[in-house]
């Protein structure tokens, strides 16, 4: 009781004492930020705004636009299966197995694609369910879509997986570089030779046609009818999954030289695809996923305990520069929405891609919050 007293007394003795020219928290100023908790947020964002419950899959914005987009619905998937894999929350379980139910049937009761990158994401996010649930529906599918896939490599331009069915001739950064981290995933998970031979033979050419070993820089495509390669399209998500596919070869092969690309390629996007060191705005639409994609494999190569310790300490101090700043300026609350450019709030609502690539850099945090490297 005494001590009550005291406490109180002391406490109005020192209200008494503050005056207005004492200093005062900037509001600006954020307290340590609960990532987990941030992302617990982000994840119900996405399921409470964006969900189509009669459909089973995810609509284009915030809006309730029922448009089915195949390839936004892949790193849907991925962000349900980091929520679950961080959670063990069932009701994450419930929407990963409804997603294959209703997305398939949107796809013309198929997982098959005219365009070779969007199975490919989707084969991915699939086999990282499968993962997560061990329910063999989703070994099946990956496994399916992944002979879809091979089809559509052919020596054109000296090899490469084609981005589209019909356009044999135009091999992009987005078709090969997802094709190999499936290709190395799937050897990984389930030992058939015959995928890591197709890993390393798709990520050889992509880093003989279409990886800058000077500087880091992924270029986008190569017309083998014209032979030219578009060296003025660089985008996040192509340095990203170059970064994936040099990852997953470590860990395959053991050997340095797949961490070094990797680093290059991180350091080029870290350093060229930024403005004030944020992961520069590429737009809505397609250009929303982007920097979540890059994100994802970025954090995965910051995991790697071979990489280069200083250049570790460099990659997280990036990554926490850039989830600051989307949870503390970029981010809509209470709603949870983020919009293309993480330095700016979007309005009352947001497009799918955008609110994935947000949703994405909060998991990857969470992530490494839990894994104790932050």
């Amino acid at each position: 009781m005494k001590k009550n007293f005291f406490l109180l007394s002391l406490l109005i003795l020192l209200v008494a004492c503050s005056s207005d020219d004492d200093p005062k928290p900037d509001p600006g100023e954020e307290s340590e930020i609960n990532w987990s908790a941030a992302a617990d947020s982000s994840s119900r964002a996405l399921t409470n705004s964006f969900w189509n419950a009669s459909g089973k899959y995810f609509n284009s914005d915030s809006n309730g636009d029922v448009n089915f987009q195949y390839w936004p619905q892949a790193h849907a998937l991925d962000v349900l299966v980091d929520a679950y894999q961080r959670t063990g929350d069932a009701v994450y379980k419930n929407y990963i197995d409804q997603w294959f139910e209703g997305v398939k049937i949107k796809n013309g009761n198929t997982f098959k694609n005219d365009f070779y990158d969007d199975m490919e994401w989707n084969a991915l996010a699939i086999l990282r369910a499968y993962k997560a649930t061990n329910d063999s529906k989703f070994k099946e599918a990956a496994l399916q879509i992944w002979e879809y896939i091979k089809v559509g490599w052919n020596e054109n331009a000296g090899g490469g997986i084609s981005w589209v069915k019909g356009q044999e001739y135009s091999k992009n950064a987005c078709s090969n570089g997802p094709a190999c981290i499936l290709a190395a995933r799937l050897y990984q998970e389930f030992g058939d030779e015959s995928n890591k031979e197709w890993a390393l033979k798709i990520y050889n050419w992509e880093k003989s046609t279409l990886f800058n070993s000077n500087n880091g820089m992924v270029y986008d495509n190569i017309n083998s009818e014209t032979g030219v390669i578009q060296k003025d399209w660089v985008f996040t998500y192509n340095q990203g999954t170059f970064i994936g596919s040099a990852v997953e070869l470590y860990k395959i092969m053991g050997e340095r030289a797949y961490l070094n690309d990797a680093a290059l390629a991180a350091d080029y996007t870290a350093s060229s695809l930024v403005s004030n060191s944020i992961l520069k705005s590429e737009g809505t639409g397609d250009g929303g996923l982007f920097k979540g994609i890059f994100i994802r494999y970025f954090t995965d190569l910051i995991q790697q305990d071979r990489l280069d310790a200083t250049a570790k300490k460099r990659y997280i101090q990036f990554l926490e520069h850039n989830a600051e700043t989307l949870w503390t300026q970029g981010t809509n609350k209470p709603a949870v929405f983020f919009g293309p450019n993480w330095s700016t709030k979007p309005g009352s609502s947001t497009g799918l891609t955008e609110q994935l690539s947000g949703s994405m850099l909060i998991e990857a945090m969470a992530l490494l919050e839990n894994k104790g490297a932050l």
